[in-house]
């Protein structure tokens, strides 16, 4: 059962939203949503519950422009511009990759972004207390998870001296990641740490190959836009090669995979409407602070720990928040 929960600062009410953006309406302002991948429904559900939740509603007194780059970043910056040129009031940039391109191209326009990466090393924000510029949201901070997830795979697999992690080149934040991840290994009984680059679909399996090829004990799946959108052929993958592999974000444990630990995304998601709401309403990025999760949620499932023949420690199972048997 889950015992802890994502702290959020405003709460919310469920509602849907449609998956193409309705025509402008006369005098309403209008709200670019930026994604690298196409949002499901889970996405999309959380950032209109933030935005019903200080008072804003698709067709009613917001339009909304949604815009998806299908997997290709470069098609990012186009996208921006063409976000720009239709005079949205604000641009809701719900990945790293979509809130760099966004902050690099307007230094007006408001942005709320959701990033995987620290906002102030990668130059979204001056500082998390005040941003001082015309960008804030929330930072997930996703080398930090990785660097747990680490110790929690360690954990899983006692014997491991090599592990291997999955890291997307085309993503630039990835080399933080990696740098992270290193530094936590060499502080450990870590004797290798093998990073294999996965752009497409077709690298699944190549990589976990590869990992198994040299011998891997286990996979640490960092935080990725393209990776959580292809969760379940990621998990199949894991599966078919026996890898024992921990993901940052619950919905790959949902989806079969062993393990997972990170913050609850659906949360954050909120929290990016809600701000964009309070932008709206005529607050300013500059004097929004960037939130951070202050609870994160491990979520077990046990059924894959048996078709891997893993002993799952009592250790693990007691700091499980949530197990899925």
């Amino acid at each position: 059962m889950r015992r802890r929960e994502f702290i959020t600062i405003l709460g919310g009410t469920a509602a849907t939203w449609p998956l193409a953006a309705r025509a402008r309406q006369p005098g309403m302002p209008v709200i670019g949503f930026l994604r690298s991948f196409p949002p499901d429904e889970s996405v999309t559900r959380a950032v209109r519950r933030g935005l019903n939740q200080v008072g804003y509603v698709e067709g009613k007194n917001i339009t909304i422009e949604i815009r998806t780059a299908e997997g290709r970043y470069d098609r990012l910056p186009n996208l921006v511009a063409d976000l720009i040129e239709r005079q949205v009031a604000v641009i809701l940039a719900l990945d790293g990759p979509a809130a760099r391109a966004a902050k690099a191209a307007t230094s007006t326009i408001p942005i709320v972004f959701l990033t995987g990466v620290d906002p102030v090393v990668s130059g979204l924000v001056a500082s998390l207390g005040r941003p001082g510029g015309n960008a804030t949201g929330v930072a997930l901070v996703g080398s930090e998870i990785s660097t747990k997830n680490l110790d929690l795979l360690c954990e899983l697999v006692p014997s491991a001296t090599t592990i291997g992690v999955l890291l997307n080149p085309r993503n630039s934040y990835h080399e933080q990641y990696l740098r992270a991840i290193t530094a936590a290994a060499t502080s450990g009984r870590l004797k290798q740490i093998l990073s294999l680059h996965v752009a497409t679909e077709r690298d699944f399996d190549d990589a976990f190959a590869n990992l198994r090829q040299q011998h891997a004990e286990g996979v640490v799946v960092t935080d990725e836009p393209f990776f959580t959108s292809r969760r379940a052929q990621l998990v199949a993958a894991a599966a078919s090669y026996k890898l024992p592999t921990i993901y940052p974000y619950r919905e790959f444990a949902e989806a079969g995979g062993l393990i997972s630990y990170g913050p609850s995304p659906t949360d954050a998601r909120r929290q990016v409407g809600i701000y964009a709401g309070r932008i709206l309403k005529g607050d300013k990025p500059s004097d929004l602070p960037v939130l951070q999760p202050t609870k994160f949620e491990t979520v077990l499932n046990l059924k894959t720990p048996k078709a891997l023949g893993l002993d799952v420690p009592t250790a693990t199972l007691l700091r499980a928040d949530e197990v899925i048997e």
